[in-house]
């Protein structure tokens, strides 16, 4: 795990310390896997992005209090396509093939390969996005 949590991370989860854990297993595990990410901390989320954002992490309710674990943190990817599991709580197309898909984590266990195999693609998927140029 990381050695060090920002204070702006320990603030965000200030409410819902008992999720910290759940944060910081996402956070090492993209870190291994994606040396290159940026992450910033945001008043609703935890945002990660190399060229541009490909997760985030969020304590946002998208379920009635009563389905969701305890604790849990969302992770939300952003996909080509809608993904279709019993894993995925909600998905919206903002733009054509751009799909936002929200994801409740419960346990460690859940971060498992599969998982991390959409984080993936979201992870390609964002590098692959041309940027915008600016005029100056």
């Amino acid at each position: 795990m990381n050695e060090e949590i920002s204070p702006e991370a320990l603030l965000f989860f200030s409410e819902k310390p008992q999720a910290l854990p759940l944060y910081l297993a996402f956070d090492t595990r993209i870190t291994a896997l994606f040396p290159d990410t940026n992450k910033r901390v945001q008043k609703t989320q935890i945002t990660y992005y190399n060229r541009h954002v490909f997760a985030c992490v969020s304590l946002l309710r998208v379920k009635r209090k009563a389905e969701l674990p305890d604790p849990y943190i969302v992770v939300t990817i952003g996909l080509p396509y809608r993904l279709e599991s019993p894993r995925v709580v909600s998905k919206c197309e903002p733009y054509p093939n751009r799909w936002t898909t929200h994801i409740v984590i419960g346990s460690e266990n859940e971060m498992d390969k599969e998982f991390f195999s959409w984080v993936r693609e979201a992870y390609d998927f964002s590098n692959s996005k041309k940027v915008k140029e600016r005029k100056p």
